[in-house]
């Protein structure tokens, strides 16, 4: 359920003690509408939020939550969520329809072994593939890990049956047989991963396009409406502030980071863990570099590939999107 600090007071005034409150401090902020979910790329949006460093730069952020990218950039377009992180292949498939309502302004972090193919028993190795029930999140990371995987193998969506699975759900379905390999991303990928007989097959280490430019099959990459961007110039500029720190929390605190992680993945402490530690973080002094360096050149080949997968129609220009003033 969500709840931001205007919902709390609300409570707060019916039970009598809003004087005892700070509520006054709260009053001036600049609320955020911001579009997360249980995944790695939304750690530093949490972090920020529940440690008070939003707060501490006029801030207050409300937290909507989406199973999907596709479903976050839904509402990123229709203007209900301000700021979202967001994995870039539903943000390459509006830019591909020339969708100009959002702009990438941040990169939050890379990570390689977070996502990725995982079978049952009667699937040890890609050799097994042939004539399996693969279950992905269609539109997603993992839809393109899973087309490049069958690529390199020598398989097509006609060697096996693909079929469109909601991320929340791939952990009940491999449970119960309906499929036979499930495609995920953390933390479904870690439950998954759990499971007795289960097997990692390929995580995004195997990505064509990783040995080459480090780009994994959905970087994660930190989005804001243009129209709320223009409007309020200054607090994006310090909700990056605050976001920064909560990057450097996770890269140079894991332990204490993870700690804290657990209400919002649900997940065993030993696994978040590694979820923190298997992404590298970036800082603020890291984003010139990769806004207007060899990592958006990689976004563009992840374009092309997906044109070639017939995932979109046409492979945008992806610097056009790309607006790093406000770091």
């Amino acid at each position: 359920m969500k709840q931001n600090r205007r919902d709390f007071l609300k409570v707060a005034a019916a039970s009598g003690v809003v004087a005892a409150l700070p509520s006054m401090a709260w009053a001036n902020k600049q609320a955020v509408r911001y579009g997360g979910s249980a995944w790695l790329g939304h750690y530093p949006a949490y972090l920020a939020m529940n440690e008070g460093l939003f707060g501490k730069e006029g801030i207050e952020q409300s937290w909507e939550s989406f199973g999907t990218s596709s479903a976050r950039m839904t509402a990123v377009m229709s203007g209900g969520v301000d700021i979202a992180c967001t994995g870039i292949v539903s943000a390459l498939a509006l830019m591909a329809r020339g969708a100009r309502q959002f702009s990438i302004i941040a990169i939050p972090e890379t990570f390689g072994r977070v996502e990725g193919l995982i079978g049952r028993e009667n699937v040890k190795s890609l050799d097994d593939l042939k004539g399996k029930k693969v279950g992905v999140t269609f539109a997603s990371s993992a839809h393109l890990l899973v087309l490049d995987i069958l690529d390199q193998a020598g398989l097509t969506e006609k060697d096996v049956t693909v079929l469109n699975v909601p991320a929340p759900e791939l952990p009940a379905a491999m449970q119960a047989g309906q499929i036979d390999v499930a495609a995920a991303w953390t933390p479904q990928f870690d439950h998954i991963l759990r499971q007795p007989g289960n097997t990692l097959l390929a995580d995004d280490t195997a990505f064509s396009l990783y040995d080459s430019h480090q780009v994994t099959p959905g970087p994660d990459v930190l989005i804001v409406r243009r129209e709320f961007a223009e409007k309020n110039p200054d607090t994006v500029k310090a909700y990056l502030r605050a976001y920064f720190r909560a990057c450097e929390f996770l890269r140079d605190k894991p332990e204490e980071a993870a700690q804290k992680l657990l209400t919002l993945t649900n997940i065993d402490i030993e696994d978040q863990l590694a979820a923190v530690k298997g992404a590298d973080w970036f800082d603020a002094s890291q984003q010139d570099g990769l806004l207007n360096g060899p990592f958006i050149g990689g976004l563009q080949e992840l374009a092309e590939m997906l044109v070639r997968y017939k995932q979109i129609d046409k492979a945008p220009t992806v610097k056009d999107w790309v607006d790093a003033s406000f770091i």
